[in-house]
C-alpha cells in the first residue's frame, strides 16, 4: 500500500491509501503447443481438459479458452458454474481475465448443458451474440462457442452452425 501525502492550508489534513495491483505471468506445462484453429481441435482440448475445465456434477459451467496469436492455448478460465438448468454469465466476467493475461489475441467460449442435449437454447444464443459484440470493441476474436453435452459425449459449434 501508498501513503497518499498530507494536505494542509485552509482544508483539514486527509490521509489515504491507494491500493497497489500488481499482475505477474507464469508459465506453466511443457507440453506442445496445439493449434486450436478448427472447432474440432478445440472440442478435442476440451475432452483432455476433462473434469477441470467442465466438471461432470449436473451443473451447468462456462469457461473460456484464452488463445495466442497463432491460436495456441495460453490459458483457461472458469467463469460461472450455475444449477441444472442456467449459469449467469456477464461480459465482464468473460472479459475481465482475458484483458488481465498477456497476449491473448482471440478466445473460445465452452459451456456444458447437463442434461446431454448440447442444441443451444434462445439464451445461448443470445448471450453469444452479445459477447461478439464485446469482443469486436476490444478489437478482439470470439472464435468458437462450444456446447458440450455432458453424458451423451456430443456437442455443437455455434460458428459449424452459423450462429457465430
Amino acid at each position: 500500500m501508498l501513503d497518499a501525502f498530507a494536505v494542509s492550508g485552509t482544508s483539514p489534513t486527509y490521509r489515504y491509501r491507494v491500493r497497489e495491483l500488481r499482475y505477474s505471468v507464469v508459465r506453466e506445462g511443457d507440453a506442445p503447443p496445439r493449434d486450436l484453429g478448427s472447432p474440432i481441435s478445440a472440442l478435442c482440448l476440451v475432452h483432455d481438459l476433462g473434469e477441470r475445465l467442465l466438471p461432470d456434477d449436473g451443473k451447468k459451467h462456462f469457461a473460456i479458452l484464452m488463445l495466442d496469436t497463432r491460436n495456441r492455448l495460453l490459458a483457461f478460465h472458469a467463469v460461472s458454474t450455475g444449477t441444472l438448468a442456467q449459469t449467469l454469465v456477464h461480459p465482464r466476467d468473460v472479459f475481465g481475465p482475458v484483458l488481465r493475461t498477456m497476449g491473448v489475441a482471440s478466445i473460445i467460449l465452452v459451456h456444458n448443458h447437463p442434461s446431454g442435449d448440447p442444441m443451444p437454447s434462445r439464451e445461448d444464443v443470445r448471450l453469444t451474440k452479445q459477447l461478439v459484440d464485446c469482443a469486436r470493441i476490444l478489437d478482439m476474436k470470439l472464435h468458437a462457442h462450444l456446447v458440450v453435452g455432458h453424458g451423451s459425449r456430443r456437442s455443437v459449434s455455434f460458428l459449424e452452425r452459423g450462429l457465430l
